[in-house]
């Protein structure tokens, strides 16, 4: 089972709820808790609706494959929504429908959530976006090779993964490695289905996992493209210009 929750607004609230989805090897209390995000979208008068993937955060770590594809982990976050109490988009119902908040993994997520559901999904946010897939490029054998006896990776993108998630001590390592085999199993396609709504995509102008962002904004043609001066990967979410931008693009009613 995916653990999620929903984060009531300040004061109450009209407006329609965000969810937000986190990066690979992060949570939400990492990626969304204690980088400021829910606190920022909670202020700005939303609902948050929080979830962790698979082997993630407070989530389940099953041992097989196949809870950790990505059309399953799609399945599931399209009931979030519904069971938080939303209704699908009405355009005299600034309420109706969803926002969505995705980060690197949870960018690949939200693009094929936001395809899937273009009557529920309003606008959305993608963080460290790229219209390549490293986890599906990753060196399975040897990161598990550099586990069992520390040969080194030689692939710097996959070192840089696997280092990433090694610094979560309460990471699982073994769930992470089977959620990278099963999205071998269904690599990302950006191309074969495009969101239809308008998009922000925002990457630091030093994520080279991002070069490609604007591949995704030209399949979209609804794009606007922010790049954070001297932000990379690990540390683009925390930028207080990412929050303002995000608050005020998702700030579109009636």
């Amino acid at each position: 089972a995916l653990y999620s929750e929903v984060h009531e607004a300040d004061g109450g609230t009209s407006l329609r709820p965000v969810l937000v989805l986190h990066g690979f090897a992060s949570s939400t209390e990492l990626n969304w808790e204690s980088t400021g995000w829910i606190s920022a979208l909670t202020g700005a008068g939303r609902r948050v609706i929080t979830v962790d993937l698979p082997g993630h955060g407070r989530s389940d770590a099953p041992r097989e494959r196949e809870h950790y594809s990505p059309s399953r982990i799609q399945a599931r976050l399209l009931d979030l929504p519904s069971e938080a109490g939303v209704r699908p988009l009405a355009d005299d119902d600034p309420s109706s429908g969803v926002d969505v908040v995705g980060y690197s993994l949870g960018s690949r997520l939200a693009w094929e959530l936001g395809a899937a559901a273009p009557d529920l999904v309003h606008r959305m946010v993608l963080g460290g976006p790229g219209a390549g897939d490293p986890l599906a490029d990753f060196d399975l054998d040897g990161a598990r090779q550099f586990l069992a006896d520390g040969t080194p990776l030689a692939d710097p993108v996959s070192s840089d993964l696997l280092r990433m998630a090694q610094l979560v001590p309460a990471n699982n390592l073994d769930a992470l490695l089977t959620l990278i085999e099963a999205i071998k199993e269904e690599p990302f396609q950006p191309e074969a289905a495009v969101p239809a709504m308008p998009l922000l995509l925002v990457a630091g102008d030093q994520d080279e996992l991002a070069l490609t962002a604007p591949q995704l904004a030209a399949l979209n043609g609804q794009a606007d493209l922010l790049l954070l001066p001297g932000r990379r990967h690990a540390n683009a979410v925390t930028s207080r210009a990412f929050k303002n931008a995000a608050v005020e693009f998702l700030d579109v009613r009636p």
